[in-house]
């Protein structure tokens, strides 16, 4: 005849397994922590991109024109590379080979540093550009930059591609109507919009896109002057909006819905990007503070997605 455990001791059991679960599960999706050091960086903290390796890339660490690389579970960041006097990088992006392109803009220009390199190589440069402020990566390689200027309040698109000769050419792209402060750029998941935060006005607008023709303008959210800093969107096409000033990291459907508001731990988050090994750990660039945060996600972010090519 088979025994049976005596019920004081399968209660036991049961609580058990519940004080665990909560530990196997894992952190709390939407709650975000510091993960480095208060005043790593300076005021210029921007630019967050994730390595297919999960290595965290930010500029200006501890002085403008640096690159600091916050290794996976490492406490705090190193100096990874420095890019040439007078340039300040202010965005940075990272294809599925790892090369890094780099945003300078005090010189206009736009790096190039190899996998397995420190050294910035220049591939592209403009006059006419008043900065290359924010760029997002197209899976053909095609780099959208965005071109504020802030004291006209206005701004433009460049689109960034390689000619016959394999070198890299801009053009500003066109569009149906005059921007403001053209500041955070992401692309949808299949790649035909590009969203455009306004930072002057707090707008974020929706193009299509059609060679070096920004086309359908649309509104899909309005926040207050002032309050939008850099997005990215996820591979289900939402988008994480740095709500700077506020401290919150703004997750909207792609007609502008609002779904949620993250809470961070700083006020004035500038800037974005997915990693981690699945692609669902936001990292968060915090001005107040110079300092990294961030979160879990339930969904793994548009170029994370791309750079491990499953997408």
């Amino acid at each position: 005849m088979r025994r049976l455990a005596p019920l004081p001791a399968l209660r036991i059991s049961l609580l058990a397994m519940l004080a665990i679960a909560p530990a196997l599960a894992g952190p709390k999706l939407f709650e975000s922590t510091q993960l480095t050091p208060s005043g790593e960086y300076t005021f210029g903290i921007e630019g967050p991109a994730v390595d297919p390796q999960g290595n965290l890339y930010v500029v200006n660490l501890g002085k403008a024109g640096t690159i600091g690389r916050l290794a996976p579970e490492a406490a705090a960041s190193e100096k990874f590379t420095e890019l040439p006097d007078g340039s300040i990088g202010n965005a940075i992006r990272i294809d599925a080979t790892g090369t890094l392109f780099v945003a300078d803009y005090k010189k206009h220009n736009i790096f190039a540093i190899a996998a397995g390199t420190t050294e910035p190589r220049l591939v592209f440069h403009a006059d006419e550009m008043s900065q290359p402020n924010d760029i997002t990566l197209a899976r053909d390689g095609v780099i959208y930059a965005s071109d504020p200027a802030w004291k006209a309040r206005s701004g433009r698109i460049w689109r960034i591609a390689k000619g016959a000769d394999g070198a890299l050419q801009g053009v500003a792209m066109t569009a149906p109507r005059a921007m403001g402060t053209t500041n955070g750029i992401d692309l949808s998941p299949d790649g035909r919009t590009l969203y455009v935060g306004e930072s002057n006005s707090g707008e974020i607008w929706s193009y299509a896109i059609e060679g070096e023709a920004l086309t359908r303008p649309k509104l899909i959210k309005t926040f207050e002057p002032n309050t939008i800093d850099g997005l990215r969107t996820d591979a289900s096409g939402r988008l994480l909006v740095a709500r700077i000033l506020k401290g919150t990291i703004a997750m909207l459907a792609p007609d502008g819905r609002v779904i949620r508001d993250i809470a961070l731990k700083a006020k004035e988050p500038t800037n974005l990007a997915f990693g981690g090994s699945d692609g669902k750990t936001v990292y968060v660039t915090q001005r107040q503070g110079g300092f990294i945060e961030s979160f879990r996600t339930d969904i793994e972010g548009r170029e994370h997605c791309l750079q491990m090519r499953k997408c």
